[in-house]
């Protein structure tokens, strides 16, 4: 009478152990990875803050100011109070501020004037800097994505 074999051979064990070791080494890391998500979803959140901004310009029929900085844009509204510039916060439709701490924005374009540069959204549409004049051209980088494109004549962001 034969004895059944019971387990698994070396060669069994072996083969196991290399393909779970090819997994651990390939396709564990790229599960595991989310900044290729990260940076396309907070260009999303950029542009939407940038289109939050616009409608409120124009519905409300106030300035309002966009103050992009590292991770985070700043939406602030004139509200007649203390003068030309934008002093009080803008309510976001979520309540919540525009930032993020995974990716760093890159302003370039004709806005870029200080530390911390602000687009000025008119109540016209247009988009200007600090003395009023449109902005011909500008984008708005942010590491990992496609730049944002600013037209400030037409008011056109994308």
């Amino acid at each position: 009478m034969k004895r059944a074999a019971l387990g698994f051979t070396m060669v069994e064990l072996v083969t196991v152990m290399v393909i779970v070791g090819i997994l651990a080494a390939l396709a564990i890391p790229r599960i595991t990875q989310t900044s290729d998500f990260a940076a396309p979803a907070y260009r999303n959140e950029v542009l939407s803050a940038l289109h939050h901004a616009q409608k409120s310009a124009i519905s409300h029929r106030h300035l309002v100011c966009a103050t992009i900085a590292a991770g985070n844009v700043k939406l602030t509204v004139n509200t007649g109070l203390s003068g030309p510039g934008c002093d009080a916060s803008l309510a976001s439709l979520g309540g919540n501020t525009y930032a993020t701490q995974d990716n760093a924005v890159v302003a370039s374009g004709a806005f870029v004037n200080a530390a911390q540069p602000t687009l000025f959204f008119q109540p016209n549409g247009e988009i200007t800097d600090a003395a009023g004049n449109a902005i011909v051209a500008g984008s708005i980088g942010i590491t990992g994505a496609a730049p944002i494109r600013i037209d400030g004549s037409t008011g056109h962001v994308e």
